[in-house]
């Protein structure tokens, strides 16, 4: 399979099917490259995308890629009625969302440390919503559970990684996370 296209071709069609995301591993396995020129590939089609008058883009989500229709045609998608519905998030929300952002993994009690008011409610919306989930227990008495962000928050929020997160001074997370418009 030594044909560019062919191979760009296979990572559109696997993508369109996929419909979620899927790893850069499992497309190198596929198209039988390694991660470097699989990611290389992938690069190449996604600025062919950005630069082309179509109603879809390719998107990296941290080590994975999907296909998404582009923002300016949403109002179109709502008409068929399977558009994904706009996270309405509260103000404890944002706050509480750019801690785990920031900080991630963070504990419960960090977040409420920081937040000076109990946040259990406020994370279990945020893991109902998918923004975020458990990454695991810290090493501490009571292995309390760790919070970290989803694949869903950075593409919900337009980031390709946690690295697009705006550098702010700390003080300044909650406003910055909130200015941020949702897709």
């Amino acid at each position: 399979m030594n044909d560019l296209r062919e191979i760009e071709n296979i990572l559109e069609a696997v993508l369109f099917a996929a419909g979620d995301s899927v790893p850069l591993d499992k497309l190198s396995e596929i198209i039988s490259q390694d991660k470097k020129t699989t990611e290389s590939i992938l690069s190449n089609m996604e600025m062919k995308y950005k630069g082309s008058p179509r109603g879809i883009m390719l998107r990296q989500l941290d080590a994975s890629y999907q296909l998404c229709t582009k923002p300016q045609y949403e109002e179109y998608i709502i008409q068929l009625g399977t558009a994904r519905k706009k996270q309405g998030l509260s103000q404890a929300a944002y706050e509480t969302l750019a801690i785990i952002a920031y900080h991630q993994p963070v504990t419960r009690a960090l977040v409420e440390q920081i937040r000076g008011v109990n946040s259990d409610n406020v994370i279990v919306n945020l893991v109902e919503k998918n923004l975020i989930q458990e990454t695991g227990r810290q090493d501490s008495p009571g292995k309390p559970k760790l919070y970290g962000t989803t694949e869903e928050f950075l593409r919900v929020f337009g980031f390709s990684s946690l690295r697009d997160l705006p550098q702010v001074d700390m003080n300044e997370i909650q406003t910055t996370i909130e200015d941020i418009p949702i897709d």
